[in-house]
């Protein structure tokens, strides 16, 4: 078997997305890899996509398939069946496609320097105005640099350094070691929102050691993307803030001891706060009943749900007096 596998979660509503990413990765200048691809009750059948790939390109790629589970069970799936004599994972998502010296960068970035874990940059189009390259790190944190070109660093507080804004990190852009792809998993039941930035954070605390390359690994495709399919007034919108919520609470108990990273994360949490209640404001000004049952949900877990709402209603009321 190959010395690296890819884990490619695959569900999709248009022909031809997933072909694009699998070109992306036999076009790779490192080719030392077999491609796990998790069938997750995709709409768009699989096969339709594979078959019209050569016998050699198909002979690299096993599917897995499987009752949906969303991106974080499909990818658990995936880790699931690692080969037992893979020495890596790298995760692409079906919709992104890899630059073609992602898997050389980063087999060299992790064997030259003893990492388990790594990151690249990525790219993408005006919807991701977000996201940041590794060298921006510089500007604001302790950045060890550790080779020139391509560009690789380690940051000493890595883990604070994501919690304050984690847009340079990006799944598609990420190459894990056995040490994590045999201990670590995605929260499955996170299906709208920060499975990712769970699992980054639960890598990055066991790794022993992280490097980062500026050099694009990934540029952002086009197709299904939970993140870019709901919007603040879709129904799933406040089911996307509960559980960005439930993972914030889950690193909150991660650094109970870090008071600067428990700051970050309370900040995050009391935004997703008043994004929800707003979006339930604007349900009510749509004449739409509020989502009460979610809403009690929350309040269950975090009372703090309803201080904030009276500090919304109270500045409200001030305002229109």
């Amino acid at each position: 078997m190959a010395k690296l596998t890819v884990i490619i979660p695959y569900y999709q509503k248009e022909p031809g997305i997933l072909r694009r990413a699998l070109a992306s990765v036999f076009a790779q200048s490192y080719q030392d890899f077999h491609i796990l691809v998790v069938d997750d009750e995709s709409p768009y059948p699989i096969d339709e996509e594979l078959n019209p790939l050569g016998k050699d390109e198909r002979a690299r790629i096993s599917v897995i398939r499987q009752a949906n589970k969303g991106p974080g069970g499909a990818r658990n799936t995936g880790l699931d069946h690692v080969p037992a004599d893979s020495a890596f994972v790298a995760f692409l998502d079906s919709d992104d496609v890899w630059t073609v010296d992602h898997l050389k960068n980063a087999h060299d970035g992790m064997s030259n320097f003893g990492a388990d874990c790594y990151f690249a940059s990525i790219t993408g189009g005006d919807a991701f105005y977000y996201h940041f390259g590794i060298a921006d790190l510089e500007k604001s944190a302790t950045v060890v640099r550790l080779q020139d070109e391509p560009l690789v660093v380690e940051i000493p507080e890595l883990t604070e350094v994501m919690l304050k804004n984690w847009s340079f990190l990006h799944l598609s852009c990420m190459v894990i070691g056995r040490s994590l792809f045999e201990t670590v998993r995605f929260d499955a039941d996170l299906r709208l929102a920060a499975e990712d930035v769970l699992f980054f954070c639960d890598c990055i605390l066991a790794a022993g050691r992280v490097v980062l390359c500026d050099s694009a690994g990934a540029e952002r495709g086009e197709g299904i993307n939970i993140f870019h399919s709901i919007d603040n007034d879709s129904p799933e919108f406040l089911q996307q803030q509960f559980n960005t919520f439930v993972a914030l609470e889950t690193l909150e108990g991660r650094f109970s001891r870090k008071p600067s990273a428990i700051a970050s994360i309370r900040s995050y949490q009391h935004t997703a706060r008043r994004q929800a209640l707003w979006s339930q404001a604007r349900r009510l000004k749509r004449r739409k009943s509020p989502q009460f049952q979610l809403l009690a949900r929350w309040v269950l877990r975090d009372p703090r749900l309803l201080q904030s709402a009276l500090a919304l209603a109270v500045g409200k009321f001030s305002r229109s007096h």
